[in-house]
């Protein structure tokens, strides 16, 4: 049903580690897209994920990152057999050079890793379809929403397909409001013809290295407003310190407690996730633990979320 974009950051990879029974629990599948040079950290994630018996689709022809020109290390690592592919499988990015051929071709490379179409720019839908033939009903597909629009994911009906939108607009955090929506999606991913839905948690679709210094800090949470028909929206805590890019642990402070007086009035519609204890207990300790793993709270609050709304 819910399949979270990742990319292989080391925080990232910690969420998926820290979720992992929860994903499985819930019938949801990450997508990871690995952006390092080193796979133990994936290795980690996709062990955990194997532990709970759930399932991830790993991406080996990444877009990003340190695998962007050859992902001959990440099909290495899947052929290597240390996951099943009934818990791990092969996700093909097709992007807007490839040829059907080549789509095929990878394909057929991890064809004993449950292959998925992960659609992302690539231009010739119907060929492929048309390829597929007979095997079209068995395959997967993966489609990012500002790629694919409905007339192109009309040629894979009848396959499994996915639709991952980017409901996170990233901007400079000084500049986020208060509050804006993130999506209806997994409210209206049936509607849409979809048997699944996805996205980019609160990390957004834009890859970046790493931020400079960080002039606002702001944290980013989720919620589902039951009032306006289950869209989910985003609250954006931003400290009040906007112009100097010193004391991120003083403007943390400021964000995290704007946060928690959100909480307090007992109407911000967030659900008190495990994630939302430690945001209260960091708090109350008034501790700073770095702004990755505030990041990777907001994203394992985000999916704790989902699986409060689907349980």
């Amino acid at each position: 049903m819910y399949h979270p974009y990742f990319r292989g950051k080391q925080f990232e990879l910690l969420t998926i580690r820290e979720t992992a029974a929860l994903l499985a629990a819930s019938n949801f599948v990450p997508i990871i897209e690995p952006v390092r040079e080193a796979l133990t950290g994936l290795g980690r994630a996709l062990k955990s994920i194997c532990e709970a018996n759930g399932s991830a689709i790993v991406i080996v022809n990444p877009d990003f990152g340190d695998h962007a020109q050859d992902g001959a290390d990440i099909s290495a690592f899947l052929k290597a057999g240390a996951f099943d592919s009934h818990n791990v499988a092969a996700g093909i990015l097709l992007k807007k050079e490839m040829s059907v051929e080549g789509a095929l071709a990878y394909h057929d490379e991890h064809a004993n890793h449950a292959p998925v179409f992960v659609h992302a720019g690539f231009l010739d839908a119907k060929a492929l379809a048309e390829k597929l033939g007979e095997k079209l009903g068995e395959s997967k597909h993966v489609f990012l929403e500002e790629h694919c629009g409905k007339p192109y994911r009309k040629h894979f009906k009848g396959a499994t397909r996915i639709l991952v939108r980017d409901g996170f607009k990233r901007q400079r955090n000084a500049d986020y409001p208060d509050v804006e929506q993130f999506s209806d999606l997994h409210v209206t991913y049936e509607e849409e013809g979809m048997n699944g839905f996805g996205d980019f948690l609160i990390v957004g679709n834009d890859y970046t290295e790493g931020g400079g210094p960080a002039y606002a800090v702001a944290i980013h949470l989720t919620y589902i407003d039951p009032s306006r028909d289950d869209v989910m929206y985003t609250y954006h805590f931003v400290s009040e310190t906007r112009d100097t890019p010193t004391d991120p642990a003083g403007k943390f402070s400021q964000a995290l407690s704007s946060l928690v007086k959100k909480l307090d009035t007992g109407e911000s519609n967030v659900y008190e996730t495990e994630a939302v204890a430690e945001f209260r207990d960091l708090h109350a300790k008034e501790h700073f633990p770095g702004l990755g793993y505030v990041k990777k709270l907001s994203m394992k609050h985000h999916i704790e979320t989902l699986a409060r709304y689907f349980a």
